[in-house]
């Protein structure tokens, strides 16, 4: 099949930490990338956010990013990239029925779901959707805090009576939807995946520092993804460190307004001696911070999937996570890790120091964590089972040749 993946804010080949790259990259990337090596040919459209670069750019095998131009050739924030969207359907239209025409187009994020569906309306193309977050959830737990467009929430309620499908990543999700009055028939549940040739436990660990443990988090340095709950639940864990990954790379981190934040929290705390911001680091080198962690710690206030546990989880790690959204149904209680009420430092601390001082609770949640990574969230298999869907709106074979 020719598959197009429309992504107008997460392009695959950005550099990972900053405010508006994160999950939906790697995801976009890593799927299409497994459904290429399954056979098929895709295309990623992303909005072009740098005047040099190339309108088509291969990634891989049988997978191209090509550059929309919609907009100005510069960096912009999502929240701000809504009165481009019908250029972008513009220019989307156009490719398709001069250049490269899919057999079905899967949007990523409700702002390439409004240009999928206007540039496939007139070609008859089949559309799928996938949020990767929603606006209702956004404006719960962030309120005035919301820097959405006004139209985000009606926008999305329509796109999804609008689509063929939408591939939802969580049973979380798929409630709020329903509340949104979005038909659950046009839902199936396909969760993100995990790159399990890149992520085991095998290889490689960055040193830790001597006689302690070590407690890994990997989030963008913003306030919703819960890491000052994690830097006030440090005083009552003994002999552990706080490890943070994310944020601007290099020497940026000292620069960064939360980060200064969160270091004067930590000295508030009397714990900026156990913690430790490291910023961005590059794709290929995050593994070994997974493997030199004793426990992974996801603390969002909320989630729609939760990649990172994933890859945690994918390198034998046990995870201690924030009972929500698609980290509910990843890590599973008492088996894997330990899920935990959101912004409840207390809590948070509770946990982690019943995990770091129980070596047979660790390993035994490790193994597990392991084992559910690798036989349900491997991206051959999601790919597999997204193609599935894909062959069913489009009316082709499923399988290729």
């Amino acid at each position: 099949m020719r598959i197009a993946m429309i992504s107008e804010h997460a392009s695959p080949l950005a550099t990972l930490g900053g405010v508006d790259a994160g999950g939906q990259n790697t995801h976009v990337a890593e799927l299409s990338a497994a459904l290429a090596a399954e056979g098929h040919e895709l295309r990623v459209y992303t909005r072009r956010d740098r005047a040099d670069l190339p309108t088509v750019l291969p990634l891989g095998e049988s997978v191209e990013v090509v550059h929309v131009p919609a907009g100005p050739a510069g960096p912009l924030p999502k929240d701000e990239l809504l009165p481009h969207m019908g250029a972008f359907a513009d220019w989307l239209a156009a490719d398709w029925r001069d250049t490269w025409r899919p057999d079905v187009a899967h949007a990523h994020f409700w702002m390439s779901g409004l240009a999928t569906v206007t540039a496939a309306r007139d070609l008859g193309l089949p559309v799928l959707q996938t949020y990767h977050a929603l606006g209702v959830v956004k404006r719960r737990h962030q309120g005035a805090a919301d820097t959405s467009p006004a139209q985000r929430i009606g926008y999305e309620r329509a796109l999804g009576r609008a689509v063929d499908r939408i591939v939802v990543q969580c049973r979380d999700e798929t409630a709020e939807l329903i509340r949104m009055g979005v038909p659950r028939a046009r839902m199936v549940l396909v969760p993100s995946g995990v790159n399990t040739e890149r992520f085991h436990p095998g290889g490689p660990a960055v040193p830790r520092r001597t006689g302690y443990r070590r407690i890994l988090t990997v989030a963008r340095l913003v306030e919703r993804k819960g890491i000052e709950d994690l830097v006030r639940a440090l005083p009552r864990i003994p002999r552990a460190e706080l490890v943070v990954v994310g944020g601007p790379p290099g020497g940026g981190i000292g620069a960064d307004p939360y980060a200064r934040e969160l270091d004067a929290l930590a000295s508030r705390c009397r714990v900026a001696d156990r913690v430790r911001l490291v910023g961005a680091v590059p794709a290929d080198e995050m593994p070994t911070w997974y493997r030199s962690a004793d426990v992974l710690a996801a603390t969002p206030w909320y989630e729609p999937f939760g990649l990172t546990a994933l890859e945690a989880m994918a390198c034998g790690v046990p995870v201690v996570a924030s009972a929500v959204g698609g980290l509910a149904d990843t890590v599973v209680d008492g088996v894997t890790g330990e899920l935990v009420a959101p912004r409840d430092p207390a809590g948070l601390a509770r946990a982690l120091r019943r995990l770091l001082a129980d070596e047979t609770r660790r390993v035994s949640y490790g193994a597990a964590a392991l084992d559910r990574a690798v036989q349900s969230y491997a991206w051959p298999r999601v790919a597999r089972r997204l193609a599935s869907v894909y062959a069913s709106i489009a009316g082709v074979p499923s399988a290729v040749a």
